[in-house]
């Protein structure tokens, strides 16, 4: 059977049992990840202004409820697909942390600076912020935690309810990949209100939505 040395957690225990990552494909979750994170970038035209949250239990890749067993490994490879994405768009990404810590999120202090984002101090670790949180502090230049986000899009890989953290008014976007690992998969983007009642128009002469083509209604 294969085991491994849980990651030290607060306390200070470590336990031996089977990796919950055993048996999950990790190339293949980086790939899925990678496709679902691309499709919302085209969907939503992610850029360097726009801000991506996402929520992960890595427990739920592994086929376990969420907060069960948490794994560094799924973590990382999810992180691998987000980041190959975002490398290439410049947008700004937002990692939720669990119920523990108040879904806070952790980001770069580029991003909290860039958007007036409040910080709060904490250092996720996996019984605490959970695995993926955790991951994405240790690789990230110069992390923060913060208290909350309004972001542009976001990513719900497990179900572990991001719709705190997203701006009015969200859209959802169905992607073509419906589950990372045995993990459900759910996405959005969002788009300014329509304001003004009866009289109000909500395009240009020339037909453009002012918030741009990205901002139609599909529900």
């Amino acid at each position: 059977m294969t085991e491994r040395l849980t990651h030290q957690g607060a306390g200070g225990a470590q336990a031996m049992g089977p990796s919950p990552d055993a048996g999950v494909d990790l190339a293949d979750v980086t790939v899925r990840t990678r496709q679902v994170v691309e499709e919302l970038q085209e969907a939503a035209a992610l850029g360097p202004n726009h801000l991506l949250v996402i929520g992960c239990s890595t427990s739920e890749v592994a086929g376990r409820p969420i907060g069960t067993a948490g794994s560094l490994a799924i973590a990382a490879a999810i992180w691998e697909g987000v980041e190959a994405v975002r490398r290439r768009h410049g947008f700004h990404v937002a990692w939720q942390c669990c119920e523990h810590l108040n879904r806070a999120l952790v980001v770069e202090r580029e991003t909290m600076e860039r958007f007036g984002l409040e910080e709060v101090t904490v250092v996720p670790h996996p019984k605490a912020g959970g695995s993926m949180a955790t991951v994405a502090y240790e690789r990230m230049r110069d992390p923060v935690v913060v208290e909350a986000v309004r972001a542009h899009a976001g990513v719900d890989i497990g179900d572990t309810l991001i719709g705190m953290h997203l701006r009015p008014v969200a859209v959802p976007v169905r992607p073509s990949v419906r589950e990372i690992g045995q993990a459900h998969v759910t996405m959005a983007r969002t788009r300014p209100k329509l304001i003004g009642g009866e009289r109000a128009i909500y395009r240009r002469p020339d037909g453009a939505h002012p918030a741009g083509d990205g901002q139609r209604n599909e529900e």
